[in-house]
């Protein structure tokens, strides 16, 4: 006759170490120390809406929220027809900078990654070396050298000073070297060519990266301001930047200087909120080799 032996008891839960907590803890004040720096960074970007959109004349923050609120100072400055020509100027000295830049970058990057040729290594870090060279100095070479050539007041001499860009060359190099061998082998035995492999292979598995670039070098040009300043002499060739500091030394109210900054801020959050999911992804597999 078989005997029926009780189920072994179960282990109690054990309480939670001292590492345990320890841990927790520093999480928590983390999270307040991050929750703190974001107040602290979204705070300007408040007190510009806030102002914008204050009537003129009327009592404002910091000493108060304004009692009631108008959109005369927005309208105002989008019906100036100053404004809306340095805003296309910005649009396009930043979209057509950001097209140039990924392109080249993309493909010098998968020339240094994937190519071997005679000096690669020692012309990439020679390229990476400009970097120690302050953008001050070169100004004026760069300004005298555009204006032999004619390029002053045009959107060529605004560009294409700005579009050698070795930050983004040396970041696309390190993403297309991290990718698999064994895709490009396989596309080489499938008879793809290096146009096909480019642009097939690639540019769509760069999109992440693709993404980040963009947005940061997008940013960086439209808030350019000393380039644009020297190069940009008359009012119809000025961005939006250089536009909007010059309203300071016109009889322009402080509401209208706040309004049109904040119409300025709108396009930029635009371009991060389509592309955040692209940075994002860029992040989550940085150090991932597959």
């Amino acid at each position: 006759m078989t005997t029926l032996t009780a189920p072994p008891a179960t282990a109690t839960t054990r309480p939670p170490t001292r590492k345990r907590r320890r841990r927790s803890g520093a999480n928590a004040w983390l999270t307040v120390l991050l929750i703190l720096a974001s107040v602290f960074t979204v705070l300007p970007f408040i007190a510009v809406f806030v102002l914008a959109i204050t009537p003129e004349g009327a009592q404002t923050i910091p000493q108060k929220m304004p009692d009631e609120v108008t959109l005369d100072n927005l309208s105002a400055v989008l019906s100036a027809s100053s404004f809306l020509r340095w805003t296309l100027n910005s649009f396009v000295f930043s979209i057509v900078s950001v097209v140039i830049i990924l392109l080249a970058a993309a493909m010098a990057g998968y020339a240094f990654a994937r190519k071997r040729f005679p000096g690669s290594n020692a012309l990439m870090w020679s390229f990476l070396a400009t970097l120690m060279v302050p953008a001050q100095a070169t100004l004026i070479p760069m300004f005298v050298l555009v204006s032999r050539m004619e390029g002053v007041n045009t959107f060529w001499g605004l560009i294409v000073p700005t579009l050698a860009n070795s930050q983004s060359v040396f970041l696309m190099r390190q993403f297309i070297k991290d990718l698999p061998d064994d895709l490009f082998d396989a596309a080489k035995i499938d008879g793809a060519g290096e146009w096909t492999v480019f642009w097939r292979l690639v540019l769509p598995l760069t999109k992440p990266v693709l993404a980040t670039l963009g947005i940061f070098v997008f940013l960086w040009h439209w808030n350019d301001f000393l380039w644009p300043l020297v190069i940009a002499q008359t009012d119809d060739m000025r961005t939006l930047t250089v536009g909007l500091s010059t309203l300071n030394a016109e009889t322009v109210t402080r509401a209208r200087i706040m309004a049109s900054a904040a119409i300025s801020v709108v396009p930029c959050l635009i371009i991060f909120g389509v592309l955040q999911r692209y940075l994002v992804n860029s992040i989550a597999t940085t150090g991932l080799k597959g």
